[in-house]
């Protein structure tokens, strides 16, 4: 068996010019990994930077409400309990809504609740007054006085 000049080398095959493509060069691997490093941590960056923005226009942590109860559910009425923490001594401005068993809104009020000299939290109830029987009395959210 006779051996050619491929075989006898250093043990990196050498192939005839143009008959396999052209070969990569051994840095392209690098560049692409850092481009594709380089957009995940822009791509990271903006979503934070939403999340940021957002979380300031829509979650305002000093004003927060919850349903404690909907009571005295009538055809013309329900009657919801709720809690508000505002700042110390501080006012909110909630908006409420009673919606039937279908989904659709029967009454939708505004109503200002003050905490008094010191505290944090609000406990009242409030009566809307409905266009047809409701199923659910809800605080959608509360925000600063205008």
């Amino acid at each position: 068996m006779t051996e050619t000049h491929a075989t006898i080398s250093s043990g990196a095959p050498i192939f005839p010019a143009g008959r396999y493509g052209r070969r990569r060069a051994p840095g392209g691997r690098t560049r692409r990994t850092l481009l594709a490093a380089l957009a995940l941590v822009l791509l990271v960056a903006a979503l934070t930077l939403i999340s940021v923005r957002l979380y300031r226009q829509y979650g305002d942590p000093v004003y927060d409400a919850q349903v404690i109860t909907y009571t005295d559910i009538t055809d013309k009425q329900v009657v919801v309990d709720f809690r508000v923490t505002v700042p110390k001594g501080g006012s909110a401005v909630c908006v409420l809504r009673a919606r039937d068993r279908a989904g659709t809104e029967v009454a939708r009020e505004q109503v200002t609740v003050t905490a008094d000299a010191g505290e944090r939290h609000v406990t009242t109830r409030h009566r809307l007054a409905t266009t047809a029987r409701p199923f659910i009395g809800e605080v959608l959210r509360c925000g600063p006085p205008a």
